[in-house]
């Protein structure tokens, strides 16, 4: 198809006025009639069966879904932060599909979806009263049970987190092999859900990571034939590139001008252990928004901030709220690695085999490069004022020169949206979907507009 004359340009900034204008007028525009419905695909993957589900979002009538520069149909692949599952991304995938008309799918990841009951939603808390923890269901039927795991409390990282409480699982048990098989899943349930409900010849895909979800979209845009872009709003980027900005990015750098006394060390996150999330992480992401939005002074309202934290915290409780995704995004090669190795001796591969899925493993943090290796497809990174997680400085100085320095290097650029916060769907003051609407409308204009047809400039 022929190029567009006039290629659509990222702003370097967007300016709050232009948030709450972009924010009306997207929110005012009809909405298109949609069909939502979830895709649930059993996969094989290192040896074993696992149940990975999909939220799809699609315009009633099919005349609807909209085309892109490239004269494909535009499909949006979303995928949440690693505690989150399909719920997470719905207010995004709504807004794209039923303002704009993309065909959505939301995956969760494997062992995420509570698959007990078809309302999807998880009872009760991540650690009950009685001393219950919530683990994952990698396939339907199958339970972890706390016979199969160790508590542990770490405070090693108690300045960042609070107390956290990790799952250590025992050697042998089902839960030690699901643990150090679900990135394998991961993949094969990333490429299945695409293939199946935007296929290759009729759309080109334009993928989403939120948070640690980023590492895990950038991995599969180049395993999926049909991945045009990645839209990096709040999006970490590979692994390796995430753990190199984490080791110099103060924990609390992403606000204003605030210097930030605590610093990400690498980490060392075993592949047997799973993260039980608590309240202690909405404390983590509200504390310094609100240093952003609204200074020290925040600190005089503190009952009232911890009561938004609790509140939050109860309003997220019905999705998984358990993490051991670090391993990819922050790229933890001796982790991967011996994960690698325990499914390979479950498997009962030789070594050429063990070897060839120890490589695998460690492909999954870092870019692929090589003849016939599909290159990274253009990207277009956006940050939020008040993110705690992504400073804009951040990625001028280290994510895009990384970026740069691959072969060939993708066509990179940068937005700056002047209002919202890491889950930037977050309601704030004139923006009851916060700078989402302006990110969505951001989407169509670039993918209408050529932004992700090779050879064009971008601001960065």
């Amino acid at each position: 198809m022929t190029q567009p004359n006039a290629v659509w340009q990222p702003p370097a900034e967007v300016s709050r006025e232009q948030c709450l204008a972009d924010s009306r007028e997207v929110l005012a525009m009809p909405d298109i009639p949609l069909k939502e419905y979830e895709d649930l695909v059993r996969i094989q993957a290192v040896g074993l069966e696992w149940d990975v589900g999909a939220q799809i979002y699609e315009p009633e009538d099919p005349g609807r879904i909209v085309v892109g520069a490239d004269g494909r149909k535009a499909g949006a692949y979303l995928l949440s932060g690693g505690d989150g599952d399909f719920k997470t991304m719905a207010p995004v995938a709504r807004l794209l599909a039923g303002k704009f008309g993309f065909k959505v799918a939301t995956m969760t990841y494997p062992g995420r979806l509570y698959l007990d009951d078809p309302s999807r939603n998880w009872p009760g808390d991540t650690i009950d009263p009685d001393g219950t923890i919530r683990t994952p269901i990698w396939l339907t039927g199958e339970h972890i049970t706390p016979d199969q795991y160790e508590v542990v409390k770490d405070s090693s990282l108690r300045e960042r987190y609070g107390t956290r409480t990790v799952l250590h699982a025992k050697p042998g048990t089902t839960f030690w092999y699901r643990l150090a098989g679900w990135p394998a899943a991961f993949e094969e349930g990333g490429k299945e859900v695409m293939a199946r409900n935007l296929p290759d010849g009729e759309y080109s895909i334009y993928v989403h990571g939120h948070s640690t979800g980023g590492p895990f979209v950038f991995m599969l845009s180049q395993r999926v034939p049909n991945v045009a872009g990645v839209m990096a709003v709040e999006n970490s980027a590979f692994g390796y590139i995430n753990e190199a900005k984490l080791a110099v990015q103060g924990s609390l750098g992403a606000i204003g001008d605030y210097e930030a006394r605590v610093t990400e060390t690498s980490r060392v996150d075993p592949f047997y252990e799973l993260y039980v999330r608590t309240w202690r992480d909405k404390a983590r992401y509200i504390g310094p928004e609100k240093l952003g939005q609204d200074g020290p002074v925040a600190l005089m309202r503190l009952p009232m901030v911890i009561e938004e934290v609790m509140a939050a915290w109860d309003a997220a409780r019905n999705q998984p709220q358990f993490k051991c995704e670090y391993v990819v995004s922050t790229n933890i090669e001796p982790s991967l690695e011996e994960g690698a190795r325990v499914s390979a001796g479950r498997m009962g591969l030789d070594e050429k085999g063990t070897e060839a899925l120890v490589r695998q493993y460690l492909s999954y943090g870092r870019e692929l490069q090589g003849p016939g290796v599909k290159p990274v497809p253009p990207v277009l990174f956006c940050v939020t004022k008040d993110s705690r997680d992504h400073a804009a400085d951040a990625y001028r100085s280290m994510v895009m020169p990384m970026f740069a320095r691959m072969k060939p290097a993708p066509k990179t650029a940068l937005m700056h949206f002047q209002a919202g916060v890491h889950s930037y769907w977050t309601p704030e003051a004139e923006l009851p979907l916060g700078v989402a609407p302006g990110v969505a409308k951001t989407w169509h204009d670039a993918i209408t507009g050529g932004y992700f047809l090779s050879g064009n400039g971008g601001n960065g």
